[in-house]
């Protein structure tokens, strides 16, 4: 499974390099195209743990005045 994160960064907030830092630190890795940034499970995971997940990833940028859509695949 991996999950696909797209960030809409605000003018005001946090700057992108300290941003990826965080996100990067929680395990994701840069990606080109459609999305920023991927976090490769390694496995199949539950929803409750995509949700966790997502819960963590917001706790994170909170303050930083950044907006971001996460998209799970089991691929």
């Amino acid at each position: 499974m991996k999950t696909y994160l797209l960030l809409h960064l605000d003018s005001e907030g946090a700057p992108y390099s300290e941003v990826a830092d965080l996100v990067e630190d929680m395990g994701f890795r840069p990606q080109q195209g459609g999305y920023d940034f991927v976090y490769d499970w390694g496995r199949s995971a539950t929803v409750r743990e995509t949700l966790e997940f997502a819960d963590r990833l917001q706790a994170t940028l909170s303050g930083k005045r950044v907006y971001f859509r996460i998209e799970s695949v089991d691929e």
